[in-house]
This record gives structure tokens, sequence and C-alpha cells, in this order.
């Protein structure tokens, strides 16, 4: 008894003797940072736990609220998974009004989205907008219609109309990255512009098209020719709804990439896109291509499917969450997001979003609400505030959970670490998991605000603060 009481102090000794080296390793590596120039008019934070127990083994400035950048979206993902189970699908359907009689369709053909931030999307086989158009043009067939007396109609209701988190900036709406969150998602909600630079610099540029076609979207070219080897500082300028998009900045002369930008209205293009497939298929459509939303404006009202022909099921949430953390896609998050609000009974918002993450951590762990200060569910904000001690909390609480390895999966390698980046103007930020040399499971949480020069070089220094725990 005495030598097992003996073996356990011993090893009760060992591990405590290799937490406070550990923590003097972060703590020496962590004050370098801390003193380095770059950081003279900045903050940072880094806080460090034990993955297993929940130990905190560092932390500077751990209560302190700082911008998380994309990291955020791992807070959304462990929310989604927690709340909605890695299984989880969306549903869209497709169904019409009226009668059917002699293939006649009096009525409106009706898609109705339920927020699938998938649909379209060519990340997935099964929800290619080809695959999914074809899909749909096979069930208006087999339902016998021929010819369609009234509308082709996308119910994009669901999520309001509210499509853009508060904060978001006016720089960032217009491009791919800031596409807005709609119930009916249509291609990632964005599209590409063939763009050929111009024969000098400071040419104007020439706009060669969209990718795909664009149906009554005025694209307004202000872009220049840049010198060659200065790459891509396109912008594009848009609001939600709008029909015109002014596009701005320079386009190298040695550059060959197309740009991408957010659709303004997603289910307008989803509504096109069927009703050209129809009629260049035999399906005769005598009304317009529209939406819930314009229909509510004008006025004109519209009922529900009564009947529904298609019932589409999108890839399971375990990869969605892979690729929004793989790739770090907005719409994704803020999808889900609201997706998280409507199935907690609430009303498909971004604000209820945020206030079931917050209320769900409170409740579960017990996490003060003001140390999650968001407004959205992908970090584009820039006033976001969180600190990293709760986010290291709450990617500690999903070590044991089932669904873990899923979310470890879809976490990106950065300097040879399974960690989320984020990056928005002088923000820089990492989150994720590392296991030590002495074989700890660690979680850490790591943000850097207001840093002066080079984002590669703080990067590379950051990434040096972070070698201590490996």
């Amino acid at each position: 008894m005495k030598r097992i009481f003996f073996s356990f102090c011993l090893l009760f000794c060992h591990l405590i003797n290799n937490a406070q080296t550990l923590e003097k390793k972060i703590a020496a590596a962590y004050a370098r940072f801390e003193a380095d120039p770059q950081l003279k008019y900045g903050n940072s934070s880094l806080t460090v736990l034990n993955a297993q127990t929940g130990e905190i083994i560092f932390s500077r400035k751990g209560d302190t609220g700082l911008a998380p950048a994309s990291t955020l979206k791992t807070v959304t993902s462990v929310t989604a998974f927690s709340l909605l189970g890695k299984d989880f699908r969306w549903e869209t359907t497709l169904g019409y009004t009226g009668a059917i009689n002699n293939g006649v369709l009096s009525g409106d053909l009706i898609i109705t989205g339920s927020g699938d931030p998938t649909l379209g999307s060519n990340r997935y086989e099964q929800s290619k907008s080809t695959i999914l158009l074809n899909r749909w043009l096979a069930a208006v067939r087999k339902s016998g219609i021929q010819k369609i007396q009234g509308r082709v109609m996308a119910d994009d209701r669901l999520f309001g109309t509210q499509s853009l988190p508060q904060g978001w900036i006016w720089q960032d709406i217009g491009n791919y990255y800031g596409a807005g969150a709609t119930s009916a998602t249509w291609e990632e909600n964005q599209f590409g512009l063939l763009i050929k630079p111009g024969a000098r610099m400071g040419d104007p540029v020439v706009f060669q098209g969209t990718d795909p076609l664009m149906a009554g979207l005025k694209i307004v070219n202000e872009v220049t020719t840049g010198a060659a080897g200065s790459g891509d500082n396109v912008y594009a300028y848009s609001a939600p709804y709008s029909d015109i998009v002014y596009v701005r900045g320079t386009y190298a002369s040695d550059l060959r990439k197309t740009i991408m930008l957010s659709v303004p209205d997603p289910a307008s293009q989803l509504s096109a896109d069927l009703r050209v497939k129809l009629t260049q298929n035999g399906v005769l459509v005598s009304g317009e291509a529209t939406t819930a939303r314009k229909i509510s404006i004008e006025k004109t009202g519209f009922l529900p499917a009564s009947v529904i022909l298609d019932r589409y099921q999108s890839p399971e949430l375990s990869k969605v969450v892979y690729w929004l953390n793989q790739k770090s896609l907005n719409l994704y998050a803020e999808n889900i997001l609201k997706t998280i609000a409507i199935k907690q009974g609430k009303k498909g918002s971004f604000a209820d979003g945020v206030e079931v993450i917050k209320d769900y951590w409170n409740k579960r762990l017990g996490l003060d609400t003001d140390a999650l200060d968001i407004l959205d569910g992908s970090g584009l904000s820039p006033e976001n505030r969180i600190t990293t001690l709760t986010m290291a909390r709450i990617l500690q609480s999903a070590i044991k959970e089932p669904w873990y390895n899923s979310f470890y999966e879809s976490l990106p390698l950065y300097n040879n670490m399974k960690m989320k980046s984020g990056s928005i103007r002088n923000v820089l930020a990492y989150t994720g998991y590392e296991k030590s040399g002495d074989g700890t499971p660690l979680v850490f949480s790591f943000i850097t605000d207001h840093y002066n020069g080079r984002t590669s070089t703080i990067r590379q220094k950051m990434f040096n603060v972070l070698d201590v725990l490996k």
C-alpha cells in the first residue's frame, strides 16, 4: 500500500512539474512576443488549457474582449453540433399552387428554401446547380406539367429580409466573402466576373462577362489596370437586393483571375435559373421568375405550395462544417447561425441566433454572456468581441462529445497544427488543439489586435509562440 501511495505521489509530482515547465516556456515566449515593436500600440491575448481537464496552463489577458475574426466560426460550429446534431440536414422543396389540367398548371411553381447554404454549391456532387436543376425539371415532367400559367418563384421568407449582420463594412459586402445569409441560397450566393487588363497601366480594364450569366444585374466598371505583380485589388460595392454593382480598384496587367462577387438577390437568381431550365426543355412558363420578398413588396399575394413534387435534402451538417472551417465560408456560418435560431423556436434573425449561442454557453458552462459580445456567426464584423478564455473553454468542452472527430477534422492545418485562423484589418487570430512534447493535450486561443507592420511578419511571430506548445 505504501509503495502504491509513493508511486502515485511521484506521478502527481511529475505531472505538476511538467505543467509548471510548460507554463514557464509559454510565459517566456509570450513575453517576448508582447514586447515586440509590432505590438507597440496593439493588444494581444493567449489562453492555453489542458484539453482533458480544462485546467488553465497559461492565460494572459484571458478576460479581455478582442475581435476574433474567423476564429469565431469554431464557436458557431461547436454550438451547431451541440444543438442541431452532426447529421442535421436542410430540406428544400419544389411544389405548386393551383391545379394541373391536361398538362397545364394554373398556379405557381415554388421552390421553398429552409436555409441550406450548400444549395447549388460545387463542393458536393449532390448539390451542384446542374444536378439540382435537372432534378427539378424531372420532377416537373413526372407530375405531367407541360405548361405553367403562373410564376416560377423562390420562397425566401424564412430568414426575413435582413441578409447581412450588423457591423459588416461597405468594402466587404459586395465581394464573395460578404455574401448575405438567405433562406433560398443559390451557388453560395456568388458569381465570377471575367476581366481583361488594359494595354497600359492606368487603362480601364474590360469586363468580358460573368460566370454564371447574371439576370438583370448592371455592373459598373471603375477598375483600372495595375502594374505587373500588383495582384488583385478589386472590390465590389453593392447592397442587398440591388440591381447595380460598382466595381473599383486595380487589376494587375499580368493577372489572369476570375474575381468573385456576391449576388445581391440570390433567390431571384435561383428562380430565374429554374425558369430558364424549364423553358429550354419545353416547359412553357407564362409568368415571370420572382421571389416571395418581391411579391410581398408588390402586395400581389401568393399562397404557399399546396402540392410537393420534390424534397431535396442537403449534405449532413458535419460535411457542411468541414468546408465552413476549411475555407472559412462566411455564408455557411451565417446560415447556420440563423438555422440555430429557427430550430430553437425563434425567428431566423442574426440577433436571435446570437442570443441562442450566448444563452447556451451561459447555461452549459456558466460563461458570462458579456464575454461573448458578437453580432454574427462568421467573425467578419470588426465589432465582435470575445475573450480567449471563453473561446478556449468552448473548444475544450467539445473534446468528449461524440461529434468531436468531425469538428476536429474540419479545422485546417497551419504551422503543422490543427487550428482555425482569423484575419480582418489589423487582427490575426488562431484557435485549436495541440499535444505538447510530454503528451499533454492542449486547447488554445490566441488573438492579436491592432498590430502594425506586415501581417506575414506578425503571423510568424505568433507561430513562434505556438511552437512552444508542441
